[in-house]
């Protein structure tokens, strides 16, 4: 039975860059303003803002427009301090550890992939997908649960204008009700852990909360801590202390 869930936000939390969406349009110069604003002021769905994004990579791609090429994109994207010691930390203490973010999905498997399982790769609710199996795990599951947004891809590496929507960004939480339902976790058993007013959805659900890495006054008001130091070992030691108070 499990410890305890704890759901971490990914951009800005475990990748050190603010987006990873913003990541691929830096290195192709591009702007999402305009679907960005239109987004915010209620004008476009996420599903529409997906389509869009992907829209505007593709412009700039061209025929280059392939599974492979935004994998190779991202390939670089930095991960936060201390990322894998911190998560096996919570790993080895029995808590299920998942992802639950609107980032790019190939940077949260390429982190999953750090903490493979002893299980040959499968379809499953909050996996990886088979691609990421065979290139980062030699064909192997991950321990985490994967939530992410990003594409989706033909056998030959193609992608079809529709995007791979998992996370409703101001609706996270209702992934951590499915979890915690999954994995008989109250909400004092979970803990969040975020660095945008989205995340604050994943804050209502959860015992513990913290804030990291943000400026966002509103999410730090909602939370029971806050870090500031971009270090993730500083996150698994108040998660850890927070369950042992639990006893």
């Amino acid at each position: 039975m499990s410890k305890g869930l704890v759901c971490f936000d990914m951009d800005g939390v475990l990748v050190d860059y603010l987006s990873t969406w913003e990541w691929i349009y830096n290195k192709l110069n591009l702007s999402n303003e305009e679907a960005y604003d239109a987004f915010q002021l209620g004008l476009i769905s996420e599903w529409d803002w997906i389509k869009y994004d992907l829209n505007l990579i593709r412009g700039a791609l061209g025929e280059h427009m392939t599974n492979e090429k935004l994998h190779e994109l991202l390939s670089d994207c930095p991960l936060m301090k201390n990322i894998e010691k911190a998560i096996s930390s919570l790993i080895e203490y029995g808590l299920d550890v998942s992802i639950i973010s609107g980032g790019m999905h190939p940077v949260a498997h390429r982190i999953a992939s750090f903490f493979i399982s002893d299980r040959k790769w499968k379809p499953r609710f909050g996996g990886i997908d088979k691609l990421s199996s065979e290139n980062f795990c030699s064909g192997f599951d991950t321990k985490l649960n994967v939530f992410t947004n990003g594409w989706n891809y033909s056998e030959n590496g193609q992608i079809p204008e529709l995007g791979r929507y998992q996370v409703q960004l101001i609706a996270k939480g209702s992934i951590v009700q499915i979890l915690q339902r999954r994995l008989s976790v109250s909400k004092k058993q979970t803990v969040s852990i975020g660095d945008s007013r989205q995340d604050k959805s994943m804050f209502d659900y959860s015992g513990f909360n913290i804030a990291f890495n943000t400026r966002h006054e509103e999410l730090i008001d909602a939370s029971d801590i806050f870090i500031k130091e971009k270090d993730l070992c500083g996150v698994s030691e108040q998660i850890i202390t927070y369950f042992e108070n639990l006893k």
